[in-house]
């Protein structure tokens, strides 16, 4: 059975009295949410077409941190993380989705911010100079990048199946379709086609983040 999400959320106060005012700040949380996964992907792809030496088949976002103009990613990470932070807690607000989603959704958003306050390690030829394959020894803020993202990335996968048994029926089914195709790239990390899919299952990850965000916060009034 699945649950489903009320047509028109409330938003409790202190002492759980609907009042406008938090139904317009939890609005606002769930904004963030949304504005998140379309601001992050529109970032890193634009830097990807623009930048010398990238290449989508053999670098992942996480590259672009390094080198000139490496802070443009670095901000996008974790500002995009923050939003999502925020987005997390309006998730939290609304009462529909349980407590794990939200906080599956805000481990995620700390290993956004992660990954962009400890940069990757230069390899595979970027940025110029660097190594045309893994680095040879990992530095401490690589490892912890690396770290950032195998705890945020599955634990925004891991809330999608949780969202499933939460929204109603056509919503239900797609956060299910959204976990499988973000999963996908998993076996294949590490490889060129690996990197490739890793980029679908980004595209659908965030945008399916957001998606949520967009639904519940409409469903708030």
């Amino acid at each position: 059975m699945t649950a489903t999400v009320p047509t028109n959320l409330p938003a409790t106060g202190p002492a759980g009295d609907v009042t406008p005012t938090s139904a317009r700040t939890t609005r606002l949380l769930l904004g963030c949410g949304v504005v998140a996964g379309p601001l992050y992907l529109v970032t890193g792809f634009a830097q990807a077409f623009t930048r010398d030496g990238f290449d989508l088949a053999r670098h992942p976002f996480s590259f672009l941190s390094l080198g000139d103009g490496g802070w443009l990613q670095i901000a996008n990470f974790v500002l995009c993380g923050l939003l999502f932070l925020a987005s997390a807690v309006g998730l939290r607000r609304t009462g529909a989705i349980g407590t794990w989603a939200p906080v599956l959704v805000a481990v995620f958003a700390v290993g956004m911010i992660g990954g962009g306050v400890f940069v990757a390690d230069p390899a595979f030829g970027f940025p110029a100079g660097a190594p045309e394959g893994q680095a040879a020894e990992l530095s401490w803020h690589g490892v912890l990048h690396g770290v950032a993202f195998f705890v945020g990335f599955p634990a925004l996968v891991a809330s999608f199946f949780v969202l499933a048994r939460k929204l109603p029926g056509p919503w239900a089914r797609a956060s299910v379709v959204a976990g499988v195709l973000s999963l996908a790239p998993v076996p294949f990390l590490g490889t060129g086609f690996g990197t490739v899919l890793l980029y679908g299952g980004a595209v659908v990850g965030w945008l399916w983040a957001s998606a949520v965000a967009a639904k519940l916060r409409s469903a708030t009034r």
